[in-house]
């Protein structure tokens, strides 16, 4: 961005949007604030040209999904929650709730790319092709990446009735 009052005009456009998205992944309101807050301290301190949606949403999706993955955080973030919301989500995949302790279940194994597919598709509930136009790939590359998330869901499965058994 040219200037920090352009940078404002963005917030102002989007910010609630971003938020939204973020609170969505991380299940805190405060967690998701100081995301999007990080992410436009960052564009403005590095006078990042060219900011479109896209780009905003695809960048708040990193930043919460390594505030996952930072396994003190992570801890945390599901201490914060009751155990009987933890698993609780809007959307599923063969049959399992795309949770806050799945995302970070998966995220040791998966990577960055199905990851984001991941929340886009089971979290944000976008359409495949919706999906590929925000990460600027095709939507067969998406069916596979899906692929991948399915075979990893299915493997934790089977670990799990293994383990249990």
């Amino acid at each position: 961005m040219a200037h920090a009052s352009e940078a404002i005009d963005v917030y102002r456009k989007y910010g609630r949007a971003l938020r939204r998205k973020a609170e969505r992944i991380l299940l805190s309101s405060d967690d998701a604030g100081d995301i999007v807050q990080e992410l436009f301290v960052d564009i403005v301190a590095r006078n990042t040209p060219n900011v479109d949606l896209p780009y905003l949403y695809r960048a708040v999706t990193n930043r919460c999904l390594n505030l996952i993955r930072d396994r003190d955080n992570r801890r945390r973030l599901l201490d914060l929650q009751q155990p009987t919301l933890r698993g609780a989500a809007r959307s599923r995949c063969d049959d399992q709730v795309i949770g806050l302790d799945l995302i970070a279940k998966l995220s040791d194994s998966l990577d960055d790319d199905c990851l984001e597919v991941l929340v886009c598709r089971f979290v944000d509930d976008m359409s495949q092709q919706e999906t590929a136009e925000l990460l600027g790939t095709s939507r067969k590359t998406i069916g596979k990446r899906i692929q991948k998330i399915r075979a990893e869901l299915a493997q934790l499965a089977r670990a799990g009735s293994e383990g249990g058994a």
